[in-house]
Order: C-alpha cells, then sequence, then structure tokens
C-alpha cells in the first residue's frame, strides 16, 4: 500500500513541476503579453482621435476665414457704392478684404491638407494597426490552447509511466491480501495476549459426619465457609490467579481482582504484534511530531510554520487598523478617546510576541529535521531506481527510500506545497484587473476630514461621492469622487447610502442630493 501510494506521490511532483508551475509562469507571460496589445491598441486609438480634432479645428477655421471675407467683402462694397465715403475709407476696406480672401485660402489650403492627411491615417488606422493588433491577440490566443493541449498530453504521459508499477503494487496487494491465515493471526493474539491463568484443581470432599478437620482446597474457585484459619491461605496462594470470570465479592474488605488489572493491562499496554498497530492510532501526538517518519515530520512543521505566520500576519493587520483609528481619535477627540485603543494595541503586541517565540521553536525543530534528511536532487533518481529494480526483483522493492505516514498516506514534497498556493483562476480572468471597482452606494460628508496618510483621501463636509468598498471592521469605508480620486475614510465620519438592488449606481450625485 505504501509503494501504491508513493506512486501517486510521483505523478503528483511531477504534474507540479511539469504542468502547474509551466502553467502559471506561461500564464504570467501572456497576462504582460495581452497588457502590452491593448496599450498599444490604446495608443493607436488615441492617434487617430488626435487626427481627428486637428481636422475639425482646420474645419472650423477655415469656415470661420470664409465667412469673415465675405463680411469683408460685403462692406467694401457697400463703401464703394456710398458717394459720401471718402476714396481712402474706399481703398482701405478693399485692403482688408483681399487680406481676408487671402486668409480664407490659406485656411483651404490647410483644411485640405489636414483632410487628406486623416484620410491616410484612418485607413492606415482601421486597415492596417488595428488588424495587426487583433492579428498578436488571436495569435497569442491560439498559443495558449496549443499550450494546453500539450499539458495535457504531459499529464497523460507522467500517468502512463507509473501504470506498470501500480500494476505489480495492485498485484501484490492481492497476493498479500490472498495470503491471508486468519487462523494464524488469531493464534498469534493469543500468544500475545494470553492472561496465563491455571484452570483449579478438583474440590475435594469434606465429610461433616466424621469428626475431622476439614481441609480446603488450595486450587478452588471461592473461600469455602470454613472457619477463618483458611482464608490467610487461599489469600495467599490464590490471589493472583483467580479464574477471569469469577464473581466479584461486594464486601469492602475484598480487594480489587486482578482480573480487571489484566484487561486494563490489555487494553493501555503497547500492542506486540504488528497487525494491532492501528489501535494506538487517533491520539494526541508531541508537539513537535517526534513520533512521525522524518520526511512526515518535515511537512507537519512546515505546515505549522506557515500556520503561525498567518496568525502573526492577522495580528498584525488588526494593529495596524487599530493604529490608524487611534491616530483619527488623536486629530479629532469628538470621535473618541485614544487612550481606550492602547489595552487592545498591548494585547495584539503580546500575542505577535508569543507567535514569533512559537514560530522560532518549531522553525528550530524544522532545521534540525532539515539537516539530517537527505539531499532533495535524489528524488528524479530514486523513481529511475525504483522503476528497474521492480522490473528485476518485483514490487516489494519498489519505494524502498520513500517515507510514508503510519496510517499509510502519502505525503509531497516542500516545494509542491508551495507552488500550489498559486490560486488557479480562469485564463481570462487574469486579465479582468484593469476594471475599476463598481459602485455600491453613495455616502454623504458629515464632518471635513484631511487625508493626509497614504491611501486616504480629503473631503468636504456635505459632500456627496461614490462609495465603492463597504467597511470591513477596522473602521474605515472605500469612496471614489471621480475615475482618477478615490481612498478611505472613517466611517464615523460620513452617513452611507447602500443599493441593494443594483451592482452599479450611475445616477448623478445632484438627484441623490435633492
Amino acid at each position: 500500500m505504501n509503494d501504491y501510494a508513493g506512486q501517486h506521490e510521483v505523478i503528483s511532483e511531477n504534474m507540479t513541476s511539469l504542468i502547474t508551475a509551466e502553467l502559471t509562469r506561461y500564464v504570467q507571460e501572456l497576462k504582460q503579453e495581452r497588457k502590452s496589445h491593448f496599450h498599444d491598441g490604446r495608443k493607436a486609438q488615441q492617434h487617430i482621435e488626435t487626427c481627428w480634432k486637428q481636422l475639425e479645428a482646420s474645419k472650423r477655421r477655415f469656415e470661420r476665414d470664409c465667412k469673415e471675407a465675405d463680411r469683408a467683402q460685403q462692406y467694401f462694397e457697400k463703401m464703394d457704392a456710398d458717394i459720401n465715403v471718402t476714396k481712402a475709407d474706399v481703398e482701405k476696406a478693399r485692403q482688408q478684404a483681399q487680406l481676408r480672401h487671402q486668409m480664407a485660402e490659406d485656411s483651404k489650403a490647410e483644411y485640405s491638407s489636414t483632410l487628406q492627411k486623416f484620410n491616410s491615417e484612418q485607413h492606415e488606422h482601421y486597415y492596417t494597426h488595428i488588424p495587426n493588433i487583433f492579428q498578436k491577440i488571436q495569435e497569442m490566443e491560439e498559443r495558449r490552447i496549443v499550450r494546453i493541449g500539450e499539458s495535457m498530453k504531459t499529464f497523460a504521459e507522467v500517468d502512463r509511466q507509473v501504470i506498470p508499477i501500480i500494476g505489480k503494487c495492485l498485484d501484490e496487494i492481492t497476493k498479500a491480501a490472498e495470503s491471508v491465515d486468519h487462523k494464524n493471526d488469531s493464534q498469534m493474539v493469543i500468544e500475545a495476549f494470553k492472561s496465563g491463568f491455571e484452570p483449579p484443581g478438583d474440590v475435594d470432599f469434606e465429610d461433616f459426619t466424621q469428626p475431622m478437620k476439614r481441609t480446603v482446597s488450595e486450587s478452588s474457585l471461592s473461600n469455602s465457609r470454613g472457619d477463618g484459619k483458611s482464608e490467610p491461605k487461599f489469600g495467599s496462594k490464590s490471589k493472583g490467579k483467580l479464574w477471569p470470570f469469577i464473581k466479584k465479592n461486594k464486601s469492602p474488605k475484598q480487594q480489587k481482582e486482578p482480573l480487571s488489572h489484566r484487561f486494563n493491562e490489555f487494553m493501555t499496554s503497547k500492542p506486540k504484534i504488528h497487525c494491532f498497530r492501528s489501535l494506538k492510532r487517533g491520539g494526541a501526538g508531541p508537539e513537535d511530531f517526534s513520533n512521525l517518519p522524518p520526511e512526515q515530520r518535515r511537512k507537519k512543521l512546515q505546515q505549522k510554520v506557515d500556520e503561525l505566520n498567518r496568525d502573526i500576519q492577522k495580528e498584525m493587520d488588526s494593529r495596524d487598523a487599530l493604529t490608524k483609528m487611534k491616530d483619527v481619535y488623536i486629530k479629532n477627540p469628538q470621535m473618541g478617546d485614544a487612550a481606550s485603543v492602547d489595552h487592545r494595541l498591548a494585547e495584539l503586541g503580546q500575542n505577535i510576541e508569543k507567535l514569533r517565540l512559537e514560530v522560532q521553536k518549531f522553525e528550530g525543530w524544522l532545521a534540525e529535521v532539515e539537516g539530517r534528511l537527505p539531499a532533495r536532487s535524489e528524488q528524479p533518481r530514486r523513481q529511475s531506481g525504483v522503476y528497474e529494480a521492480q522490473n528485476a526483483s518485483g514490487v516489494n522493492s519498489c519505494a524502498q527510500d520513500r517515507e510514508s505516514s503510519p496510517d499509510g498516506s502519502y505525503t509531497e514534497e516542500q516545494s509542491q506545497e508551495t507552488e500550489m498556493k498559486v490560486p488557479a483562476t480562469d485564463f481570462d480572468d487574469e486579465f479582468d484587473d484593469e476594471e475599476p471597482l463598481p459602485t455600491i452606494g453613495t455616502c454623504k460628508a458629515l464632518y471635513t476630514f484631511e487625508g493626509q496618510n497614504e491611501g486616504t483621501i480629503s473631503v468636504a463636509e456635505g459632500e456627496m461621492l461614490y462609495v465603492i468598498e463597504e467597511d470591513k471592521g477596522d473602521g474605515w469605508t472605500r469612496i471614489r469622487r471621480n475615475e482618477d480620486e478615490e481612498g478611505y475614510v472613517p466611517t464615523s465620519y460620513v452617513e452611507v447610502y447602500l443599493d441593494k438592488n443594483a451592482k452599479d449606481v450611475h445616477k448623478p450625485l445632484q438627484k441623490i442630493s435633492e
């Protein structure tokens, strides 16, 4: 069974190193490549929008100059037809009309040039740049699909490599099950746990018709009703050899029967044979897991260290939140008493210190175990050696170097535990981190707050803002003023209006304030 579990451990190791780790790294590369393509697309879109704005500006300028040239021409004709106007004024109006006509011609030429340039840029944008970007994204997705197919093929190959070994393990398990000798096992249990009691001898005949001294058998089951002289004799020789099924004497003077001691010894003593090892399982082991094999002990110690580190991080997060709240109370005494959180801060500090001492203790044991273990580089060579040894001498030598837990369960390597902590998310969801958080309601600032610390935002009394994250219990609410301004404010500084029916709130703040 240990060898069978060991082959599944081999599958797990190979899948972690050949599939999971490689796919995780490849997904990160695809994420960066996709962001680069999207950046190029936004850049091309911004360029075509800039060209359109230049075209619109040139068009409006040409239109304005044409209108001004028409007005100047009409003014010149009016001045020329008026007999009361001097020749100098007519000449001045004529020159002004010519100047406006020349400016209109220049604007027309500029507008024509800008239009041709925009048409060229637009054609290149829609027929060259954007198609190229989409083509690159499509090629990236096709590479991703190919890689997933390769990973599936790799999994099949990894599983196929251990199928012969697993088959031999199953054959040996069947063989071992068929070789079970229940009679022999029962005899072994009897030999290991037999009580040692001897059957009592025959009871002597006591003739009460004769004036003779009555005798008591030393091997009788219980005390006879004779005189008191025979009781010490029975107690001295038969006290330790009572028959197991004798009835207890309810007399308070009677001591506890040795049979109960024998049963207690049977239930609490360490079993002497292999088939009763399971009786001791399930009990609480020592704190340093010294009852486990080296590899299993190392993993248990590493799990304990990771658990303590997570507890330390939780305590530190709570302490940071209380520190922020205390700073708010110091700056705004009307919000609360800053001294009220000192006791809790001191308690968190003591908890953190205790947890750190625990971490040091378990890390010391972990370092001691890792110093005794063989080098990890022997694992691949060990696997190939296992397979060859099985072909030569049978399944009993297929996993001699492998450590197993007391109940036969397989264990995993340290590298697997750290690598498998990477969350397995959907491929397409990896790239959705660019979208802002949706608004879940609105809030009104009850007081003015100056956000001087990193992550906070300043608000003015009476200001209406969007709520994007509720108070998580640390006294802070995350709000947004516009697309570029968001941050945290004390929950007690704002009055929150949550929208329970919609994931996003798009109503204008003016209507909400009304």
